[in-house]
């Protein structure tokens, strides 16, 4: 099953170091929630400032419930410890999975260590009843929460569901985002996406465990809420992060800076499915890049349109990496073409310094694992190449909305993509007088 909002298919109660008060906690009703505020509610006492606190956002309000239910077990076999604060936001609804209580709702969490990966042994500290997780403010809820419950030195936030990246192909009626809540019908937009990030103080490490996010009209929006953006180009497996790698990676080294824990979730996702010879692909990349991409993409664009190549443009569409909507493509593999291809100086340089960047600056890690044999009725597919960072490149004139996007307001792609796939001239029409 890939975390793809259109192709989907299926697949003791434990002390934590320094603070077993906190699971001691009487759970929260969703009336109790709604009446108590911040200040009120009970927390740990006198808590020490950590040094990480990891807030995981669990949307399995749909198909992917059983993973996340796995996943928060996995979570389990690290824990909690002395420096750091695992916590999470887990919600599950009726007719997907009836393992581990069949219980529904949305509970928080303090995640502690135990070594039974069948069954939740975390005490939930607050019920929240039928929530939207696919509502933005829900999650600016959580980690309004988390780090006023569990303050620490550094942040990273996790948003855990489908993914669909900037698509107009994600779903007729539901594109481009991410935390689809099946009870609700609603998901989080990438604009929302954002204002999560700002309305919350930001985080040293932003983490999409979903399909598709890693993509330029995404990392745009949050470019300056989070030191490091970590994501997929392409779709996800079902099992998402390997979350017992990653954070007994962590709690075995606490004082790991932001830009450690980024490439450790690269290199820990890499290396599980790489073992089990499934496709996909991971990278972090660096926001105080992302100026200087600003000024290398526009150059390259600018370079382009004047030299005319139009012909390797459009050759380039066809023969760039692309992934799970065509409509996404591999930048590094799309500018590779084009300088490969081009007869014009100026755009084989643009093009050059642009790769150089994406590579030794701005993608500051990536990992990909190639499908070994067809898996899910798929291809095997050669990912080795995956530059880290998809973008919106369209083989007709870009959707309605991307002008929108905070990326084509301060770049000039969208004029690149109104370049290679001119609006329509309707002829005049004769006048009757």
């Amino acid at each position: 099953m890939n975390r793809n909002l259109v192709k989907v298919s299926a697949l003791t109660l434990c002390l934590f170091a320094g603070s077993a008060s906190a699971f001691d906690l009487p759970m929260m009703t969703a009336a109790e929630v709604r009446s108590t505020t911040a200040d009120a509610i009970p927390r740990p006492a006198a808590p020490e400032l950590k040094e990480w606190t990891v807030m995981v956002f669990i949307n399995a309000k749909n198909n992917l419930e059983e993973f996340g239910l796995r996943d928060l077990n996995e979570m389990e076999t690290s824990g909690s410890s002395g420096k750091v604060n695992i916590v999470a936001e887990l919600g599950r609804i009726k007719g997907y999975y009836d393992g581990d209580g069949d219980w529904t709702g949305v509970r928080r969490y303090l995640v502690g260590k135990d070594t039974d990966t069948a069954r939740i042994s975390s005490t939930p500290l607050m019920d929240l009843g039928p929530a939207d997780m696919g509502d933005y403010r829900n999650v600016i809820a959580f980690v309004r929460w988390a780090k006023a419950q569990y303050p620490a030195k550094k942040y990273m936030l996790v948003i855990w569901n489908h993914g669909s990246g900037w698509s107009p192909k994600a779903a007729a009626t539901a594109p481009r985002g991410i935390s689809y809540d099946d009870q609700s019908g609603n998901h989080i937009n990438i604009p929302q996406l954002g204002a999560i990030l700002r309305e919350t103080g930001g985080v040293d490490v932003y983490a999409s465990d979903a399909c598709l996010m890693q993509m330029a009209e995404v990392a745009w929006e949050i470019k300056d809420q989070a030191s490091y953006i970590v994501g997929s180009e392409e779709t996800e497996p079902a099992d998402g992060y390997p979350y017992d790698a990653l954070l007994g990676g962590l709690t075995a080294n606490p004082q790991m800076a932001p830009q450690a824990l980024a490439a450790l979730t690269v290199s820990a996702y890499g290396a599980y499915y790489t073992a089990q010879g499934t496709g996909s692909t991971m990278s972090a990349l660096k926001t105080s890049a992302f100026p200087g991409f600003l000024k290398l993409s526009d150059a390259f664009t600018a370079a382009v349109i004047a030299a005319g190549d139009k012909g390797v443009v459009k050759r380039g569409l066809y023969y760039a990496q692309h992934y799970s909507y065509e409509d996404n493509k591999d930048l590094d593999s799309f500018v590779s073409y084009v300088v490969l291809r081009s007869g014009n100086a100026r755009v084989r340089a643009a093009g050059t310094e642009l790769l150089a960047y994406l590579r030794g600056e701005l993608v500051a890690n990536k990992a990909a694992a190639n499908n070994a044999q067809p898996v899910e009725g798929l291809d095997p597919v050669d990912y080795s190449k995956a530059g880290g960072l998809a973008v919106y490149l369209p083989g007709a004139r870009a959707a309605a909305g991307y002008a929108d996007l905070q990326w084509a307001k301060d770049s000039s792609w969208d004029e690149f993509l109104s370049w290679i796939n001119p609006p329509k001239q309707h002829p005049r029409r004769k006048q009757l007088y």
